[in-house]
């Protein structure tokens, strides 16, 4: 029996899309809404610096101060801050959590001291104004309070095209003046110096004041004397730095294989500072890498640790040993390999053969500390890895053939199919509101012309009827977000079903490497606990989604997922542009072992 569940992720994609909203509810009741304004305080600063100066104490004080001058309250849930953050990112938490808050119809005002507090470039200005004033939020700010006249919004974007072209200019100032020190040779390129060296505590970035530990830079030139010339592992080295109780670079952290590494390729213990030398990823999908020799930029010079010869020796054998490393194997060939987790403990499984015949997923803290760097042995069972490879492979041809289950199940997770007939009942339904509350507000207009109540009591009244009417409209537009949502989950079904119906073709045909790459292409990750099978898949939604490859190696896979019954996909985080990603639960899986002990 299947069962399907929502896939865990820290944010919801449809949250930020123009056309989302949240879910029908009904207008709170008029003396709620009179008597408590439910406001929050959003304040940001861009560095540390500033953080340390109290910057975003400032902010909050004079934004209580107009709070308690207008006869508001603020409770401390509704208080939003960011401290050393840039505004040219939409990744900050304090943000994150008024987005949400926002996202949910719990706020009637966000108080913002400036535009360039919420948002340096312009598009994200109006992304979130846009987004927050949907759900019925109005934006208030201290210094440039913005109405609806086109005057004030066109200076909004003015302020804001200067605020994004004082960041870019700011930030190339700073790109410029950092690489022109650092081949001046008067700048370090880190601020925690490499093991076995030490900073003037004084002149933390001055190259001068870099000088030796005598200590540790001999267990440096022992790591690269037995891994060179005694021919010793990387697993052997770390191995014997833990017996021998020498202290890890970090306190309270352990020796590992990575730390290793990178002291072994770490050119400045031949005598030379460089910056340069690491490439950064540029997005998802891409990782770090080492830049070609030629763009490093030599800064300084310090006392080697090893010589040249002896360095390049170690480098040759590291790339010997990179052409045989276990995940170059393909002696055996298994169809899940990358992609299977372990629901248990988090970390990722890697292909284990016992015997001839009998091949098994095995969970990589079951490995030594070394391995897995952790000191406990996770409980959960070998996989095996034929069972595992064939429910899968039918599962996939199995939604391939019928995509009509991904549609439902989008349909299911984000508001529920609704009938023409519905939607026009709830437009009529508000319409008649409002007209109400027009008539009622034309009646009172004229019993206050006609002398029978004072100016005091017409303005009350006619102060909760306009109110009311705030509100009629805030639901007016959630239902029309809602409707364009429900058209675009429409569409989206539709390319899904079209994508399924051109990929389905010659499945039973298949041979192995085609297999292979469909697995690559639309599974995310294969999460195993106890003997439940979790299936993450990645669908595109677009023909530009179909020209990158959907399957990319994912962090989030270690958070547990919630259970219930019934369909549920997830759009957005850690997907691609024009991807769908879906999460289908199993019930469990019957680990057998015909084969020998070997410990499962």
């Amino acid at each position: 029996m299947m069962i399907f569940s929502p896939a865990s992720l820290s944010g919801n994609f449809f949250a930020r899309l123009p056309w989302a909203a949240p879910p029908y509810r009904s207008a709170p009741r008029l003396r709620d809404r009179r008597s408590v304004m439910r406001l929050a305080l959003y304040a940001r600063v861009s560095t540390q610096r500033q953080a340390q100066a109290d910057g975003v104490a400032q902010q909050l004080e004079r934004l209580q101060a107009h709070a308690q001058a207008q006869g508001w309250t603020v409770t401390a849930e509704n208080i939003f801050r960011d401290d050393g953050y840039s505004g040219a990112s939409l990744k900050r938490p304090g943000l994150e959590r008024l987005r949400d808050r926002a996202a949910l119809c719990a706020l009637d005002r966000v108080l913002i001291t400036a535009p360039d507090r919420l948002a340096r470039q312009y598009v994200h200005q109006v992304l979130l104004l846009e987004e927050l004033t949907t759900t019925g939020c109005q934006v208030e700010f201290l210094d440039r309070p913005m109405t609806r006249d086109p005057h004030d919004q066109l200076l909004l974007q003015i302020r804001g095209a200067v605020a994004e072209y004082e960041r870019s200019l700011i930030a190339e100032r700073m790109r410029r003046g950092r690489l022109h020190k650092l081949q001046s040779g008067v700048l370090l390129p880190w601020t925690r110096p490499p093991y076995g060296f030490r900073l003037d505590p004084e002149r933390p970035r001055d190259p001068a004041g870099v000088h030796q530990d005598e200590a540790e830079a001999a267990v440096v030139a022992m790591l690269f004397a037995l891994y060179a010339d005694e021919h010793d592992s990387l697993f052997g080295l770390t191995n014997k730095l833990r017996c021998d109780a020498i202290t890890p670079p970090h306190a309270g952290r352990r020796w590992n294989v990575t730390t290793v590494r990178h002291i072994l390729t770490n050119p400045v213990y031949t005598g030379q500072i460089y910056a340069g030398r690491i490439q950064e990823s540029c997005g998802p999908g891409t990782s770090r890498r080492i830049r070609p020799r030629e763009e490093w930029i030599a800064v300084a010079p310090v006392a080697a640790v090893v010589t040249q010869e002896q360095f390049d020796r170690v480098q040759d054998r590291l790339a010997q040993n990179r052409q045989f490393a276990r995940r170059n194997n393909t002696a055996h060939p298994y169809l899940l390999r990358a992609l299977v987790s372990c629901g248990v403990c988090g970390l990722s499984c890697t292909g284990r053969c016992a015997s001839p015949g009998y091949c098994y997923y095995q969970c990589r803290d079951k490995l030594s500390a070394l391995h897995s760097h952790r000191d406990t042995i996770c409980p959960a069972r070998l996989i095996p890895a034929a069972q595992l490879d064939a429910m899968v492979w039918a599962d996939l041809c199995q939604m391939l053939t019928h995509p009509e289950t991904i549609r439902l199940a989008l349909e299911r997770a984000h508001g529920g199919h609704w009938l023409p007939q519905e939607l026009q009942a709830r437009r009529n339904t508000l319409r008649h509101g409002q007209a109400s509350l027009q008539r009622q507000v034309e009646r009172l207009t004229e019993a206050y012309l006609a002398g029978v109540m004072d100016l005091a009591e017409y303005q009350r009244r006619r102060r909760d009827l306009e109110q009311r009417e705030q509100a009629l409209a805030g639901q007016e537009r959630q239902l029309e977000a809602q409707a364009d949502r429900q058209a675009e989950i429409v569409r989206l079904g539709l390319n899904v079903e079209q994508f399924c119906q051109r990929v389905s073709q010659g499945l039973e045909q298949a041979s192995w490497e085609q297999k292979r790459q469909l697995i690559e292409w639309l599974i995310a990750r294969v999460v195993v606990t106890n003997g439940e099978v979790e299936i993450r898949y990645v669908i595109p939604t677009s023909p530009t989604g179909e020209a990158d490859r959907f399957c990319h190696l994912r962090s989030h896979h270690r958070a547990a997922v919630p259970r219930y019954q019934g369909p549920a996909l997830r759009h957005g985080d850690g997907c691609h542009a024009g991807e769908l990603a879906v999460s289908m639960n199993f019930g469990p899986l019957v680990l057998t072992n015909s084969g020998p002990p070997s410990g499962v």
